[in-house]
C-alpha cells in the first residue's frame, strides 16, 4: 500500500533530517533500506524517526563493503546521503559513477551549507543555518536574544521536507525522460525558502527587519500567547476583523477599547488590557469559552496533552504504533493510504534478508553482515 509502492530507497544512515525524510518516504509506502555503520549503539524500537524500515550494517571504509552497495544502487530508485561535501566522492560513491552504472538512480544529498560555497564544508546545526537567512534573527522577544525555535526550520522543514518533495519531483521527471538526477537539498537554502512570505512583506514594505514589532512575530495584541490564571497559556490569533470582534465578545470586552487595532502604536496598550483580561479564567475555562467559536483562541498544550485534545482525537492525528505516541503519517491520500511500517529496526538487524533480496550469495552475505546487535 501506499502512493509510492514498488520504491526502492537506500538511506545512508544519519541524523536529523536525512532520517526524516526517508520516514517520509517510508510512510508513503516506499521500501526503504537503512545502511548503517557497524559500530555505535545498536538503537531503539521507539526511535519514531526510524520506523517503517530494516537496517543494514555495511562498513563502507571497507572496499568490499562499498562494491556491494554499488551493487545495491543498480536495482535502488533513489539514494538518500548526508554526509558533508566530499565524502561520497572519496568513497567512490559519488553521483557521477552511480547514475552511470544506473542512469534512472535519483540521488538525494542532504546537507546543512550546500555543496558549494565557502561554508561548504564547516560543521553546523539547524541553528547556524537559520541564523545566516534572517529566519533566527525575526524570532523572540525585542529584549532578548533569539530563542532557538526547536530544530523544526533548518533540520526538517528546511531541510527533510524539502529533500523529500525534491525526490518526489525527479520521480515524477524520470517517468518522462526514462532518467534520474541529483537532489541537491541545503538546510541553508530551505530555511531562506520558508522565509519567502516574511520577505515578500518586507520588500512590499509591510514588515520592519526587528524582534517583535510585526503582526505575526508576537508584537500585535491580536496574534501571540496570553498566561491565564492557572500559570497555562492561550494562543490569539483572530488577524481578520470579524474574527477578533467575536473574540472580544466571548471575553465580554468592549470593541471601542480596540480602536485601530492595526496601528503599531495600539498594540502595548491593546496587549495590557488582553493580558489583564485573559488573566481572569484558567486555560481550560478558556477552551470552553471558544471551542465553537472563530474567535481564534486556543489552548497552548503540552506533547503530553496534545494527542488527547478531542479534535485531534477525532482525526488521529497522533497514533500509538509499537509502544510509542507518534504522528500519524501526513498528507492523506484517498486511494493510496499512507501507514506506519516495521517497527524501528535495531542496526543491521536485516542484513542476511536484505542482501539476499539483491542477489548477494550466501558466501557473500557471510562476509558482509555484520554481527547482529543484542536487543
Amino acid at each position: 500500500m501506499g502512493a509510492l509502492n514498488g520504491i526502492t530507497v537506500l538511506e545512508l544512515a544519519g541524523i536529523g533530517p536525512g532520517p526524516f525524510c526517508a520516514m517520509l518516504l517510508a510512510d508513503m509506502g516506499a521500501r526503504v533500506i537503512r545502511i548503517d555503520r557497524p559500530e555505535g549503539p545498536p538503537g531503539t524500537r521507539d526511535d519514531v524517526v526510524l520506523r517503517g524500515r530494516r537496517s543494514l550494517s555495511l562498513d563502507l571504509k571497507n572496499p568490499t563493503a562499498v562494491e556491494a552497495l554499488r551493487r545495491m544502487t543498480l536495482q535502488a530508485d533513489a539514494l538518500i546521503e548526508g554526509f558533508r561535501p566530499g565524502v561520497m566522492e572519496r568513497l567512490g560513491l559519488g553521483p557521477e559513477p552511480l547514475l552511470q552504472a544506473n542512469p534512472r538512480l535519483i540521488y538525494g544529498r542532504m546537507t546543512g551549507w550546500g555543496q558549494a560555497g565557502p561554508l561548504a564544508k564547516r560543521a553546523g546545526h539547524d541553528i547556524n543555518y537559520i541564523s545566516l537567512t534572517g529566519a533566527l534573527h525575526a524570532i523572540g522577544d525585542a529584549d532578548r536574544p533569539p530563542p532557538p525555535p526547536l530544530n523544526l526550520i533548518g533540520d526538517y522543514g528546511g531541510g527533510g521536507m524539502l529533500l523529500a518533495l525534491g525526490v518526489l519531483a525527479a520521480f515524477i521527471e524520470r517517468a518522462n525522460s526514462g532518467r534520474g538526477q541529483v537532489v541537491d537539498a541545503a538546510m541553508v537554502d530551505g530555511a531562506a525558502l520558508l522565509m519567502a512570505p516574511i520577505y515578500g512583506m518586507l520588500a512590499q514594505g509591510r514588515w520592519k527587519a526587528a524582534r517583535a514589532a510585526n503582526f505575526l512575530d508576537g508584537a500585535a495584541s491580536f496574534y501571540g500567547s496570553y498566561v491565564c490564571a492557572c500559570g497555562g497559556h492561550v494562543a490569539v490569533g483572530p488577524i481578520e476583523p470579524a474574527f477578533f470582534a467575536e473574540m472580544l465578545e466571548r471575553m465580554g470586552l468592549d470593541g471601542a477599547a480596540f480602536d485601530n487595532r492595526m496601528d503599531p502604536a495600539t498594540w502595548p496598550t491593546h496587549k495590557a488590557r488582553l493580558a489583564e483580561a485573559f488573566l481572569g479564567r484558567t486555560r481550560d475555562e478558556w477552551a470552553e469559552i471558544f471551542a465553537d467559536s472563530d474567535g481564534c483562541v486556543t489552548p497552548i498544550l503540552s506533547m503530553a496533552e496534545a494527542p488527547s485534545h478531542p479534535h485531534i482525537t477525532a482525526r488521529q492525528t497522533f497514533v500509538t504504533a509499537h509502544g510509542a505516541v507518534q504522528p500519524a503519517p501526513a498528507p492523506r491520500f484517498s486511494r493510496t493510504p499512507s501507514a506506519i511500517g516495521a517497527t524501528p529496526p535495531l542496526r543491521g538487524e536485516n542484513g542476511t534478508e536484505i542482501l539476499a533480496e539483491f542477489g548477494f550469495s550466501a558466501a557473500e552475505i557471510e562476509s558482509l553482515v555484520a554481527a547482529a546487535p543484542s536487543q
